[in-house]
């Protein structure tokens, strides 16, 4: 089943440009619009280990935990774990659009 989620004119017009821009990290751009689109859009949930976000974004593992840190930090993204080695839950947020 493909899931497919629009991405709100934020997401392309002010998320881009500052994350890409201003932070100076395209990978978190990549890993929120991976997220977005493969949860189905804001207010979802999805599980997802960070090995298979680095190989489905092309990202390094490394490059994608520090992108999900900023997503987190700017409450783009909110993530839960079971255990310290349990797969995450990420659930996307959209602040602006509260």
């Amino acid at each position: 089943m493909v899931r497919r989620a629009a991405l709100d004119d934020y997401v392309v017009e002010t998320l881009l440009p500052d994350l890409v821009g201003h932070d100076r990290s395209p990978s978190s751009f990549i890993v929120f619009v991976k997220l977005w689109h493969d949860a189905g859009g804001a207010g979802k949930r999805i599980q997802v280990s960070l090995s298979t976000l680095a190989v489905e974004t092309g990202l390094s593992k490394s490059s994608v935990q520090a992108a999900l840190r900023r997503l987190r930090r700017r409450g783009f993204v909110a993530t839960k774990q079971a255990s310290p080695t349990a797969v995450p839950v990420h659930t996307l947020n959209a602040p602006w659009r509260r």
